[in-house]
């Protein structure tokens, strides 16, 4: 994988077989991972600003991708932000690009956004690794998925101030060119609209967790989709989309990914999620998993159209209410009552 222009490498149809580590890639050591997030995005959600929260975090994504000329380089949308990785050669691109959004996201949205960068060789040398596989959510949408620990490390690095991309002085405005929020959020139509976080514990074996995820995963069934099957509604009500393009944007979504953490975002039963926390407390009570949940009414997406390839649209889910980031805040609570244990 030293040649982002190479032909990818192979893609997975089926969800499960990401929870396998023995498809996963090592990156080359002199690639770049690059993070960011959102500071405070739970205040700000909690102000009602769930859209910009998202868009701020798909943005570096689009202004990559635009800059890059290319959207075949790995990257995760995380809610309250996005993870990515580029080989050496993107150095100054990665690194304008982020000083672009940073300014962007305070100037525009009013939000602090973190961002850091550093060589895969860095995270290695502090004991993990990024390993990369592919899921194809469609024929036309693929997404990147990341093992080893290494996106986690690096982003507990730079939450400590390591590896930060400090502001430019002069920064240009981000070509955030077919980044969007275009649908109103989507109700549930089962009942809730569940973030979930899941996370191995170091010492869980990747066939223990695989065997944990899978049975998770079974309790819920096709109808547990958060795009509904009938079509949104545009904030535009001039937009129009045939039955067939809305199918596309369904398939094309990235509710369920793996990037060192399962995240999910789904359209669930309170039955249903009640069955999958008594799945998971268990295991965490094993010292096997940590996880974060939460449970709101609607779910949110951010839509990505490539320019160059509007065939190949991205959809960035996450739960309207607080999503992702308070999922995480419940496992970062989980975290500090284990470490308070010991």
């Amino acid at each position: 994988m030293t040649d982002s222009r190479a032909e990818p490498p192979q893609s997975y149809r089926e969800f499960s077989l990401v929870l396998d580590p023995s498809i996963y890639e090592p990156l080359p050591d002199d690639w770049l991972v690059g993070i960011t997030d959102v500071v405070g995005s739970t205040s700000a959600i909690r102000s009602g600003r769930y859209e910009d929260v998202n868009y701020a975090g798909a943005s570096i994504i689009a202004a990559l991708g635009n800059a890059w000329g290319a959207f075949d380089f790995p990257f995760v949308f995380r809610g309250d932000g996005a993870a990515f990785a580029l080989p050496p050669e993107g150095f100054m691109v990665a690194t304008s690009a982020l000083r672009q959004v940073a300014d962007f996201a305070r100037a525009n949205l009013g939000l602090n956004l973190r961002i850091g960068l550093l060589p895969v060789s860095e995270i290695r040398a502090g004991g993990r690794d990024v390993r990369v596989a592919r899921y194809a959510a469609s024929e036309k949408a693929t997404y990147a998925m990341f093992s080893g620990g290494g996106l986690k490390w690096a982003e507990e690095q730079i939450k400590n101030g390591r590896y930060l991309v400090k502001p430019g002085r002069y920064t240009t405005k981000p070509d955030l060119t077919g980044l969007m929020c275009e649908w109103t959020p989507f109700a549930s139509q089962q009942g809730e609209i569940l973030s979930l976080l899941v996370e191995p514990y170091e010492h869980t074996g990747p066939d223990v967790f695989a065997a944990l995820a899978r049975r998770m995963l079974a309790v819920f069934d096709d109808a547990s989709h958060p795009v509904p099957k009938d079509m949104g509604v545009p904030k535009d009500k001039t937009t129009y989309v045939d039955p067939k393009q809305w199918s596309e944007v369904a398939s094309n979504s990235d509710f369920r990914k793996y990037d060192d953490c399962l995240r999910l975002t789904l359209d669930c039963t309170a039955e249903q999620i009640d069955a999958v926390e008594a799945i998971l407390a268990a295991a965490k009570a094993r010292g096997e998993v940590n996880f974060g949940l939460h449970r709101q009414s609607h779910a949110l997406m951010t839509c990505l159209v490539p320019s160059g390839r509007p065939d190949s649209h991205l959809h960035f889910l996450d739960g309207m209410d607080g999503g992702y980031a308070k999922a995480a805040e419940m496992m970062e609570a989980g975290e500090l009552a284990a470490a308070l244990s010991w």
